[in-house]
Order: C-alpha cells, then sequence, then structure tokens
C-alpha cells in the first residue's frame, strides 16, 4: 500500500492514517451527540453530525488505500457529496464497493461541510440519526476490506 501523504498544498503532515482517524471521529462524535448538560443541545448534537460525516469520508478513504487507489488521486480531497460522485467512476477489480457507496443515494444525504456555518436549527434530528447509522456502516465496511 502507498503510503498516504497530503501535500498539494493542501496539508503537510506525514503520518497520515484514516482509519485510526475515522474511528477517533466517530467516538468524538459519539461524545457529543449524548452531552446532556445545561446548554449542550441541540448545538453538540449538530457538531456530531458533522464528525459523523467525517468519520464516514475518512472510511471511504481507507477503503480507497485499501483496493490500491494513488492517494494524489483528487477524491481523496473531496468531501461528501463530491466524493460520492467521484466514487462512481472508479475501477478495477475491487472498485465494487465503492461504487456500491457512490450509488447510495440515502448516504450522508443533506450532509455537506457548508452545514458548520449554519444555524443549528438547520440540522435536522433524524439527519444526525441517518449519519450516525452510515458512519458505524463505512466504518465496519472499512474494517472489513
Amino acid at each position: 500500500m502507498k503510503a498516504f501523504h497530503f501535500c498539494e498544498n493542501k496539508m503537510a503532515y506525514t503520518n497520515v492514517n484514516p482509519r485510526k482517524a475515522a474511528r477517533r471521529h466517530l467516538a468524538a462524535a459519539n461524545v457529543l451527540d449524548r452531552q446532556s448538560g445545561p446548554g449542550d443541545q441541540p448545538g453538540c448534537r449538530a457538531v456530531a453530525g458533522y464528525l459523523y460525516g467525517i468519520a464516514g469520508e475518512l472510511a471511504v478513504k481507507q477503503m480507497m488505500l485499501n483496493i490500491g487507489l494513488d492517494p494524489s488521486e483528487p477524491a481523496f480531497y473531496k468531501h461528501f457529496p463530491e466524493l460520492k460522485s467521484m466514487l462512481s467512476t472508479v475501477r478495477g477489480p475491487h472498485a465494487r464497493e465503492l461504487r456500491r457507496i457512490a450509488d447510495n443515494s440515502a448516504l450522508f444525504q443533506h450532509w455537506h461541510t457548508k452545514m458548520r456555518y449554519v444555524h443549528t436549527s438547520e440540522i435536522q434530528d433524524g439527519w444526525v440519526d441517518k449519519w450516525k447509522k452510515s458512519a458505524e456502516d463505512l466504518i465496519n465496511q472499512m474494517e472489513a476490506v
């Protein structure tokens, strides 16, 4: 497997591990999702939703590495929903799982990095529940590949 180095003026980190990062972001999202102190919700839940999406993306990027995709490919620098669109073009003997992810219209529906700028009231509880399930499913899929 090729080393995964973010470069091209994107990031200068050299010890990148999407597998561990996916698990870490999922764990952090779960902590925020369960926060119940005064004033914690609904804001912490909205941030949890954002982190569920990041965890899902990282799981997908680990799967991309697992099947031998070159980390310099543009898809490694994309977020949902653009990342899903790019997965639909992946070819090769082990690309079927990635294409299934791309074809799943429910996967991270309504999730976008721009959500971090919107008011909490725009992030629906039902979406967060679905994003959590999607992140968990993708991480389980990542572990199986």
